[in-house]
């Protein structure tokens, strides 16, 4: 183990932590916002890692080089609601709220893209880390907030899509919920068995935009 395996395993856990806990937080921040005080109750409406970490998603795998990861979910409780919401209405809002904060998140670190390549002088030893972290940051929020919205229960995708179902078509969608687990674990797996990957697009455009930022072919 060097210096160099340290940082580069730093480059994606710090990204990967961050990305996790802001998109908890606008989970609770939403439930808050709507009327529903549970996550603020038990300390989960904050970007404190901390309140947030899942051992194996949020600390094992994102320092085995895995950028990517998952956090200790947060409660949301819909009977808490205001009144002027529909349940299933604000689940979709809540849930629609994590992948949005990283979309945010993913185009702050492009921003800061391109400030280190316009604002930094190649030679500072700060830039190549910071561009680095940043680029890294920017893939991370892009691939959590597109999968995120896979409607695939557990995803959050699931909770949008399911408040848009009519409901003479619920027990159709209550018997595809009841495999969602399975069809998770597949879409997983279809990079490693088939070579395919549903997230080549978002990420082939976050690299052209980061391209078009930089001036260069990163």
């Amino acid at each position: 183990m060097n210096e160099n395996w340290l940082a580069e395993r730093l480059t994606i856990f710090v990204p990967v932590l961050l990305s996790l806990s802001v998109h908890e937080w606008a989970h609770a921040y939403s439930a808050f916002l709507l009327g529903d005080d549970t996550a603020e109750q038990q300390g989960r409406m904050t970007m404190n890692p901390i309140a947030h970490i899942d051992p194996l998603g949020t600390i094992v795998l994102p320092l085995l080089g895995v950028p990517f990861g998952w956090a200790k979910p947060v409660p949301v409780n819909p009977v808490r609601f205001d009144r002027k919401w529909n349940m299933s209405t604000g689940l979709a809002l809540t849930a629609a709220a994590g992948p949005f904060s990283n979309f945010v998140l993913a185009l702050a670190s492009i921003a800061g893209i391109a400030a280190v390549t316009h604002l930094v002088a190649p030679t500072h030893s700060l830039y190549q880390p910071a561009q680095q972290m940043c680029v890294t940051t920017a893939f991370v929020n892009v691939a959590l907030g597109v999968f995120n919205l896979f409607p695939i229960v557990p995803l959050d995708g699931s909770r949008i899509a399911e408040a848009l179902v009519p409901y003479n078509l619920r027990g159709a969608w209550d018997a595809y919920a009841s495999i969602g687990p399975m069809l998770l674990m597949g879409v997983i797996a279809l990079p490693a068995l088939f070579g395919v990957s549903l997230l080549a697009w978002p990420m082939g455009k976050t690299m052209e935009l980061i391209a078009l930022v930089t001036g260069s072919g990163l």
